[in-house]
């Protein structure tokens, strides 16, 4: 009876967390929905792609990817990061055909890099650079989004580089943005922004997701301004394409031209496609870590695996690569998301919108969803986070606004490459600095020093330890302790004892306790890491 009664108590605890979470996932997978609807089009407009691939691509990030993969809170779909090697390899390749071949395998190399783990590069990545990238891309999020917000017309909606597809950069275009706005686009996305900030302070009203409601006014500020001299263009508009019969929707997809798996110029592109997604991924995967509330731990082995799968299966049908996505999945955060059913359910409305209601979606203006892009920006990018950064020290802060300027002025995976180098400068900075402790005593006219070597004293310390050594001045006694040292690396030794036998030309007396002849590099404790990380891998 009291296994019964335990086995019953545990099913109505677990039963009332998924209807928690379900009244979460699927407000926020409405908001993620209306987010990806025109990145993914306009990102399969800038890679010279049919619109089709990148909603088809969207579908599958939400309903394969995210059912394999083990992040509760990350959104995959078509990335912004990779447009321009989607259409430099559809153009040397020669057809779309040809290059969903090489997707294909890109989702094989994927395959297999999961499998030999090597997901594991991700826990490298500094904490500053990745809050670097987070502000980065919320700052872009504020300067792409603008133009739509005032009523400009683009070609590609979220780009995530400085410099654009059309020729423009991220200031040309909202340069651009002042000259040519739209009283409609600014009246909608400034109602929809005060819609965003003060609609959840009302409990009561808080039961409706905000942006669903700014969508709704929207649509209606659309239909009022129709008719007058404001009115809204439908380049101002989400457009997707209308599907009036199953025929006409499986004439949608397109096969990959397996005669040509074994080209050199697929697999080079294939290669690529699976390095940059992948890196793009991990980066993505730790940027939605660090911002998910319940500071949750996504298995990046497994993402790889995941993203593989979905790889192949857009190749197959006829989509465009993927990745993890920061802007949908820190959306999906903001919005409330708290398992992965948000991202599956937003793969499915994806699904329906193109099958059942595409002259709905594009009576969507592009402005209301910018507002909503614009507070998402603002939460990644907040004045707080750079002052927390700042309090933190130079050697976090100066990696995290460097991050930021790399991001910003060149795209997303450089600015990273750039933190992360002015990161490990610090860090090697602060490895040479602290190979040791020392302490001068003085007795008569002699003085006496004790140097301290520290846990782990590897080759990078060399050089510190030879200038300390050579600034100990004539007739003085140097003991150098090894007592807390679990590890000299060879270079040092050589380096201490090459010094101890030339230091009597200078009257100096050498004596060396608790050094070893030799050091094995100390085995790493599997077990406490697993206790302490158990599921990162």
């Amino acid at each position: 009876m009291r296994n019964s009664g335990s086995a019953s108590k545990g099913s109505g605890i677990g039963s009332y967390l998924q209807k928690r979470n379900l009244k979460a996932d699927l407000p926020a997978s409405i908001v993620v929905f209306l987010v990806a609807l025109p990145l993914c089009l306009g990102i399969a407009l800038a890679s010279g792609a049919p619109l089709f691939a990148g909603l088809l691509t969207g579908i599958i990030g939400g309903v394969v990817v995210a059912s394999i993969s083990g992040s509760q809170l990350s959104v995959s779909g078509p990335a912004a990061g990779l447009t321009t090697i989607v259409l430099a390899a559809i153009t040397s390749l020669g057809s779309y055909q040809v290059f969903l071949m090489a997707v294909v395998l890109a989702g094989v190399f994927q395959l297999v890099l999961g499998l030999i783990k090597a997901g594991t590069i991700g826990n490298y990545f500094p904490s500053s650079v990745i809050e670097g990238m987070l502000a980065g891309i919320g700052i872009l999020l504020i300067m792409k989004q603008l133009p739509h917000a005032l009523g400009v017309d683009s070609d590609f909606f979220g780009d995530e580089s400085f410099f654009q597809t059309d020729g423009q950069n991220t200031f040309s275009a909202l340069g651009n943005a002042l000259q040519h706005f739209s009283i409609a686009a600014i009246a909608i996305s400034s109602i929809s922004i005060l819609i965003l900030v003060l609609w959840p302070k009302f409990r009561k009203l808080s039961v409706v997701p905000a942006p669903l409601v700014v969508v709704a006014v929207g649509i209606i500020g659309a239909i009022l301004f129709a008719g007058s001299s404001n009115a809204l263009r439908e380049s101002q508009m989400v457009t997707i394409p209308e599907v009036n019969s199953a025929a006409e929707f499986f004439n949608l997809f397109t096969m990959p031209d397996f005669s040509m798996i074994f080209d050199s110029k697929v697999l080079v592109v294939a290669a690529t496609i699976a390095v940059v997604a992948s890196l793009e991924t991990l980066l993505s995967l730790e940027a939605v870590d660090k911002i998910d509330p319940l500071k949750r731990v996504s298995p990046t082995n497994r993402e790889l695996i995941a993203q593989g799968v979905g790889n192949i299966a857009s190749g197959m049908l006829g989509g465009l690569p993927m990745t993890a996505v920061i802007v949908r999945s820190s959306a999906n955060v903001n919005a409330g998301g708290r398992t992965k059913m948000s991202a599956i359910f937003h793969g499915l409305l994806l699904l329906l919108s193109l099958l059942f209601i595409p002259s709905l979606i594009n009576m969507i203006p592009l402005s209301c969803l910018a507002a909503i892009l614009l507070v998402t920006g603002y939460k990644l990018a907040r004045i707080t986070l750079f002052k927390h950064m700042y309090h933190k020290g130079w050697d976090q802060f100066i990696p995290f606004v460097i991050t930021i300027i790399g991001v910003v002025g060149i795209d997303l995976l450089k600015g990273v490459g750039i933190g992360m180098a002015v990161s490990i400068f610090y860090l090697l900075r602060t490895n040479m600095r602290n190979p040791f402790f020392y302490r001068v005593q003085e007795e008569g006219n002699k003085k006496n020093i004790r140097i301290k070597l520290a846990e782990e004293v590897s080759f990078l310390n060399k050089a510190s330890i030879q200038v300390l050594l050579g600034n100990i001045p004539n007739e003085t006694n140097v003991i150098i302790d090894g007592a807390n040292s679990r590890y000299i690396d060879p270079d040092v030794l050589e380096a201490i004892h090459n010094y101890k036998h030339n230091a009597y030309t200078k009257g100096i007396i050498v004596t060396l306790e608790n050094i070893q002849k030799s050091y094995t590099i100390p085995k790493m404790d599997i077990k406490i890491k697993n206790i302490t990380n158990p599921n990162r891998n």
